[in-house]
């Protein structure tokens, strides 16, 4: 047997940083999916195509979880979302890969799994809870969920180079530079939160730039104040950023934007960056379970659960 299963990526975070002592970020997943696929193997012999011992780690730490000794797992993938920009490629590859082995094995695993094993690996964008999740990115201890998205459309910019998660979360400078734009992100925050819970798109979008400008002092990008007023001169609602990453993603409504004009307008000041349209979407990790002989046992089961506790609780 084997599983089949796909995880969100991301544009970056709509908020990131430090509020009364604790670390989290809120995510901005879309819709771009990492699938995987997992055949079992016996005789515990485990193989992922080369660049991907994240996922294969994930494969591992399942098995382990779930007790079983007798399987191996070899690992297919498809990502097309490129690592080291922040967009959730590592995190879409490692939820993916947990979820595949225990479809493969006939079990199931929980969002509490799924997070335990991802933090096991690396610092985690969570966005393979469902909708927009405030979450603690580096440790698990708590999360929040904030709501469903609402319907927008990213211009994701590609400025160039990659930033290594694990290394950056690692800088001794980190916990100074978080606590001096505090402020900036406890008013982010409340704008994401009180845009999703009206469905006020313009505030979720003004919270999530805020956050952007405030990490300028963390990891500069030159070209953000450019690009945020070419693009809302354009009609754009505003921006986020990967935080630990290389992208900038600009929020509008297809409606309103003409998205190859701001492209060619953008490439004319910066004309060695590269562009990715995606739309906001909720996180999940989405699960079946196929033949080797290519018959499908079970169709899509998206991990959902209810409601979040407070950020100062744990998730049920």
């Amino acid at each position: 047997m084997r599983g089949v299963a796909r995880a969100r990526g991301a544009c970056g975070e709509l908020v990131q940083g430090i509020v009364d002592g604790r670390y989290f970020l809120i995510t901005c997943p879309i819709d771009i999916n990492a699938e995987v696929t997992v055949t079992l193997i016996p005789g515990g012999r485990f193989e992922a195509p080369p660049g991907k011992s994240k996922a294969l780690a994930a494969a591992r730490l399942t098995m382990e979880r779930l007790g079983e000794k007798r399987w191996g797992a070899g690992l297919s993938i498809y990502n097309p979302l490129p690592p080291g920009k922040g967009l959730a490629s590592s995190t879409a590859d490692v939820a993916a890969a947990a979820a595949a082995t225990a479809k493969a094995l006939g079990a199931e695993l929980t969002l509490e799994d799924i997070k335990d094993i991802a933090l096991a690996v690396e610092p985690s964008d969570g966005t393979f809870m469902p909708g927009v999740v405030l979450f603690d990115h580096l440790q698990g201890r708590f999360w929040e969920y904030l709501g469903e998205p609402p319907p927008l459309d990213l211009l994701i910019v590609d400025l160039g180079g990659t930033v290594d998660t694990v290394l950056f979360n690692r800088r001794r400078d980190l916990l100074k530079l978080n606590l001096n734009k505090e402020e900036n992100v406890r008013r982010a925050v409340k704008l994401v939160r009180e845009g999703l819970a009206c469905g006020r798109e313009d505030l979720l979008c003004e919270g999530a730039t805020i956050s952007a400008l405030a990490n300028q002092e963390i990891l500069y990008k030159p070209e953000l104040e450019t690009l945020i007023e070419m693009a809302t001169t354009m009609g754009a609602l505003g921006v986020n950023i990967a935080h630990s990453g290389t992208v900038i993603g600009i929020f509008y409504r297809s409606h309103e934007v003409d998205c190859t004009g701001l492209e060619v307008k953008i490439r004319s000041v910066f004309p060695h960056v590269n562009f990715l349209r995606a739309k906001m979407t909720g996180g999940g990790v989405e699960a079946r379970r196929a033949s080797c002989f290519g018959g499908t046992r079970f169709l899509w089961n998206r991990h959902r659960v209810g409601p979040f506790t407070a950020v100062t609780g744990r998730g049920r």
